[in-house]
Order: structure tokens, then C-alpha cells, then sequence
């Protein structure tokens, strides 16, 4: 296996070891079980998988967690803080009560266990001063599920009471993939511009962030041209205020656009739709299937942990 395998190279290996064709079903059990290795029977509820295999098994998954992090309880605490969606450092510091110092020393050495790593903004804010500290992410699903769901409830877990874990994963389940989603999607941003201009290819994809607002999709091409895009995941087809409140976005972030994207799950608006012909690049949660086509054996990674 690579040193460092993209997410979307853990995501088919884990699509084609478990024989699953349909995106969102893929995206379901891989938000838990990603980046294990483990073989995954999806004619079984999720929850049903996480009891048998992570419940039941918790001891000894707990203790080779402690080869990352010793159970230093403070490296505990700022992972499930990070895992449960506190992703800017400082705000990290902030909730976990630690001093900057301290903070940073724990951050790097997470780094340097690959537990964490940094997703800085593509572009830095033109004005000094605008800037946010730096946004964390987990580096594979199954640890960030594990420091969100399971070390903070290990208490009854240990005891073999589900019951809390149950009722707290019920309330997280159904937006805990989204973060996944949107990483997985800059994959396919990056593969349908590259189609349409393979001259000029992107070469770094994020998105953009300061003290005052959010970009969800930004990208630069090789020539420095930008791209740049938002998300939506309601149930209803996203309007044309969606494409009006990105343009502002830019413009109060003072960033030169070349080309946008909008990505809503469940569609657009007949209106939104006529934006196609201003080159405006539209996608779906259908679009997103074609990140799982054509998989094959050489889509395999081959892990080395212990499996359940």
C-alpha cells in the first residue's frame, strides 16, 4: 500500500472488497469502518456491524489505540473534540481548556501519528489579520469515528452497555458523513475540470477560510486560474440564491474567479439548471457514483492491522 493512500484510494479499495456499487451505500458503512481493511457485510445494518465488530471488541481495539496515544488523556480529549466537529485549532485549545503551547505540541504529535492532519484554506486572506488559525481533519474515517462515538463512552462500553453510545449515535449518524462527502466531492471537482482542460490541470484543491467566512469548494489550475464552489445537502433542489451568495463570498474574500461549481444532493431548480450555459458546472449526488466506476483488484490496499 502507498505510504499515504487519498482518501478516494481507501474509499474504492473498500468499495471493491466489499462488492458495493451504489455511492451512498459505500459512503455509509466506510464513514465507521474506512481506512480498516476489514470485510464489511452491507446486508447488515451499520449499527448491527458496529456492535459486532467494534463493541464486542472493544478492549482490544482500545489498546491498540494506545500505541498512538499512550492514553494520554489530554490527546484523548482534543481528538474526540476534533472528531465531534471542532475543527480550527484555536477553537480546539479554547474547548479543551489547554494553552496554545501545550495545544500545538499535542497537535504536531498527533500529526506525527497520522491520527490528524491540516487542511489549510487554499488561498490566504490579502488582509493581515483576517486570517483563522488552522483547521484539523481526521486522516482516515474509522478514527475519527472511533474518538467521536467510542472513547468518549467507553465507560459503559467497557461494561457492555451500549445503550448511551446507541442513543448518542442515533442523534450524529445522519449528517456524520457529510464532512466525508464534501472531501470526496473535491475529488470529483478536480476529475471533471481536468476532463473539460487536461492542458491545464488543477493543482491544488480545499477550500477557503478566514475570520469572517467559508468557501466550500476552492481550486487553482496550473496556471493560477480559480475555481471555486459551494455545497448543499437539504432535501430540496438547491435555488439560484445558492450561485448568488458563493459570487458574494468571493468578492468580499477579493478572489479572482474563473469558473464555479455547485454541488446540491437532491438537484437544482429548472432556473438554477439555465446556469449551465454560463459555464457553471452543476453536480448531484448521481455525480458522485462515477467516483466508484470501473473499480477493479489493482483498486486494492492491502492493511496491516488486526481484522474483526
Amino acid at each position: 500500500m502507498a505510504k499515504h493512500p487519498t482518501l478516494l484510494q481507501h474509499f474504492r479499495s473498500f468499495a471493491y472488497q466489499n462488492n458495493i456499487k451504489d455511492f451512498d451505500t459505500a459512503l455509509e458503512y466506510f464513514t465507521v469502518f474506512g481506512g480498516t481493511g476489514w470485510d464489511v457485510d452491507v446486508s447488515q445494518r451499520v449499527a448491527t456491524l458496529i456492535e459486532e465488530k467494534i463493541l464486542a471488541n472493544y478492549e482490544a481495539l482500545h489498546e491498540s489505540m494506545t500505541r498512538y496515544t499512550h492514553n494520554n488523556g489530554l490527546y484523548h480529549m482534543m481528538l474526540s473534540i476534533i472528531a465531534l466537529g471542532v475543527n480550527y485549532e484555536n477553537d480546539v485549545f479554547k474547548k479543551a481548556k489547554v494553552g496554545k503551547d501545550k495545544g500545538e505540541e499535542a497537535i504536531d504529535y498527533l500529526v506525527s501519528k497520522s491520527l490528524i492532519k491540516f487542511d489549510l484554506s487554499v488561498e490566504k486572506p490579502l488582509h493581515d489579520g483576517s486570517s483563522k488559525s488552522d483547521r484539523i481533519l481526521f486522516d482516515l474515517p474509522f478514527m475519527r469515528f472511533w474518538f467521536a462515538m467510542i472513547s468518549p463512552n467507553y465507560q459503559s462500553i467497557m461494561e457492555g452497555d451500549y445503550d448511551e453510545f446507541a442513543k448518542k449515535w442515533h442523534k450524529t449518524r445522519e449528517n456524520f458523513s457529510i464532512l466525508l462527502s464534501n472531501l470526496l466531492l473535491l475529488e470529483l471537482v478536480k476529475e471533471t475540470f481536468n476532463a473539460k482542460c487536461e492542458s491545464d490541470p488543477i493543482v491544488k484543491i480545499g477550500s477557503y477560510y478566514d475570520k469572517k467566512l467559508e468557501i466550500d469548494i476552492l481550486a487553482k489550475r496550473k496556471s493560477g486560474v480559480m475555481i471555486a464552489g459551494a455545497c448543499k445537502y437539504s432535501k430540496e433542489p438547491a435555488k439560484s440564491n445558492m450561485m448568488q451568495t458563493l459570487i458574494e463570498k468571493c468578492t468580499k474574500a477579493e478572489l479572482e474567479i474563473a469558473d464555479y461549481v455547485l454541488f446540491s444532493k437532491n438537484g437544482f431548480t429548472p432556473e438554477v439548471e439555465t446556469l449551465k450555459e454560463k459555464e457553471v458546472v452543476l453536480l448531484s449526488s448521481k455525480d458522485l457514483s462515477s467516483l466508484l466506476d470501473n473499480l477493479s483488484e489493482d483498486d486494492v490496499l492491502v492493511y496491516k492491522n488486526k481484522k474483526y
